[in-house]
């Protein structure tokens, strides 16, 4: 495999293009197992239907594991809303159709987002009684078994030239609420400065989905404490700062 084209580069994983093929080259610091289950879940998504590059196969690349996958060519959401701002409304419009669609769909197969959630809470360095809270909060959240993303954002979305729509990047993939896969939606938008697109995708969201914005709210603490244990430290800081936000509407 030619790995000259880099495409991507990223704190554990670099990913390049070699024709009409993707490879993500993860470090080799990595876990196999998390590498695997990456993969799996990306094969269990692609039997709902949804556009997204094809699983082509799993290996070791200098004895880094590695996924390759389908090649797709085109701009992400967020290059388009850079180069067009003027149209920043109708492109967030469009990612939130895209995910209202994976909503619709089911995928029994994955872990349940409830799981994980609960498991990444527990990894926090949050006081104890900050996590029972939101153990406790996050139990009595209403169950769906909905297939969330987990890290839903514009960049995540790749628009091809005859404007069919791919997504990409399912290793956070659940079953689960649509709210909850909404509210780090939401969150994306802060972690990338950018608070009105924030805004302005929640109203988008709530609206086309009918969904009252304060449930979606909700859900915010709970999930900046799950994503807490992931990222760099300036990071983890502005979600840890979400996590005392409880009734803040």
């Amino acid at each position: 495999m030619n790995l000259d084209r880099v495409i991507a580069v990223r704190n554990t994983k670099t990913v390049y293009r070699d024709g009409d093929k993707c490879i993500k080259v993860f470090n080799d610091t990595y876990k196999k197992s998390e590498v695997l289950n990456e993969a799996l879940n990306q094969s269990m998504v692609e039997e709902t239907g949804i556009n997204m590059p094809r699983l082509k196969e799993v290996l070791m690349i200098d004895g880094k594991w590695s996924i390759v996958s389908e090649y797709i060519n085109g701009k992400t959401l967020a290059q388009m809303m850079e180069e067009e701002p003027e149209k920043k409304r109708e492109y967030i419009e469009k990612l939130v159709d895209i995910q209202l669609d994976i909503h619709s769909r089911t995928c029994p197969m994955l872990r349940k987002l409830k799981d994980k959630m609960n498991s990444k809470i527990s990894q926090t360095d949050l006081n104890a009684t900050t996590r029972y809270d939101l153990h406790t909060r996050l139990e009595g959240m209403p169950k769906h078994y909905k297939l969330c993303h987990g890290d839903f954002n514009p960049s995540n979305v790749i628009i091809t030239e005859d404007g069919t729509p791919y997504i990409i990047d399912w290793a956070h993939a659940t079953q689960g609420n649509a709210s909850a896969d909404a509210a780090r939606t939401y969150l994306c938008f802060w972690l990338d400065g950018d608070i009105e697109g924030a805004d302005m995708y929640l109203d988008i969201f709530c609206e086309k989905s009918n969904t009252a914005k304060q449930y979606v709210q909700k859900w915010m603490p709970i999930v900046a404490a799950s994503q807490s244990v992931k990222g760099n430290e300036k990071e983890r800081e502005f979600l840890l700062s979400w996590v005392d936000v409880v009734d803040y509407m």
